[in-house]
């Protein structure tokens, strides 16, 4: 998502490839139209909101200077604005609120000022990477309901990054799961939850904690742990810890295959991840 919004330091990172936002090529376009695309376009909410906010000033000045670098608009019509903008985050009392400084607000109440702030200009599109990760559970599900219906009321497109799986069946219409850098299975979110096809998709439905909660049974998990990503294997990254891996899985990245319902799967495979051969092997 860095490079979506092009973050990466040009003097460290290697572009190579398209990345398409609204019909026009992010990684062609000119440092002014790039700071016209962060913001008014296209806009980030950050892990860590306290690490994104400037300490030194409050959250309405910072709002406010947002709207203005992009609009022609009075201070008063965009501090009237971010008042709207924590309304609609339900933020309580948002006009004291907004007089605060990052450090005065709680974490759930940082996520929903960091929110407002990437929706100050009205993007079209949403990059959230990770944005309950900090919380506790009660205030994960509000920030995950309140980014659905700013979804419905805005008409936003949202990419929303998570290592929960359950966080992204409650915000995702589709699914792209990925492992070692690499998107291994994408499918809608009930298709993916429903029929995994991916070997690694299907380890991580199982090991859920809430696949657990009968008495005595046990927690599944992927045996191994995930490859060194600077020095990845010659061949299918999950392989080593795949139970269904062969020698040909060792030679060579597999390709994305095309199924049924606009699935893509990139797996050898997947003649043996069938719903109904899955059954089978469990009995």
């Amino acid at each position: 998502m860095r490079a979506v919004m092009r973050l990466n330091p040009e003097d460290r990172s290697k572009m190579g490839g398209r990345i398409v936002a609204g019909g026009q090529d992010v990684t062609r376009m000119s440092r002014r139209r790039l700071n016209r695309f962060r913001g008014a376009e296209a806009a980030m909410i950050f892990q860590e909101p306290l690490l994104a906010l400037d300490p030194v000033y409050t959250i309405g000045m910072q709002i406010v200077e947002t709207i203005r670098v992009h609009e022609r608009i009075s201070r008063a019509d965009a501090w009237a604005r971010a008042l709207d903008l924590f309304e609609r985050v339900q933020i309580p009392s948002p006009e004291r609120r907004l007089n605060a400084y990052p450090h005065e607000l709680s974490g759930g109440m940082r996520q929903r000022a960091m929110i407002a702030l990437a929706l100050a200009c009205w993007p079209q599109l949403l990059l959230a990477d990770e944005p309950t990760t900090a919380l506790d559970a009660s205030v994960q599900i509000q920030v995950l309901l309140l980014l659905r219906q700013l979804q419905r009321d805005l008409g936003l497109s949202i990419i929303f990054v998570t290592h929960d799986i359950g966080a992204a069946v409650e915000v995702a219409d589709r699914i792209a799961v990925m492992y070692a850098g690499r998107i291994v299975e994408e499918a809608s979110a009930r298709d993916l939850i429903n029929t995994p096809r991916h070997p690694y998709t299907i380890g991580l439905l199982k090991s859920r904690t809430h696949d657990a909660m009968v008495k005595e049974h046990k927690l599944d998990t992927i045996p191994g742990a995930p490859p060194d990503l600077a020095n990845l294997p010659e061949g299918c990254a999950f392989a080593p810890r795949c139970y269904l891996a062969q020698d040909a899985c060792r030679r060579g990245v597999p390709d994305l295959q095309q199924l049924e319902g606009g699935r893509t799967v990139r797996c050898r495979r997947i003649d043996r991840t069938a719903p109904e051969l899955r059954s089978a092997a469990a009995q």
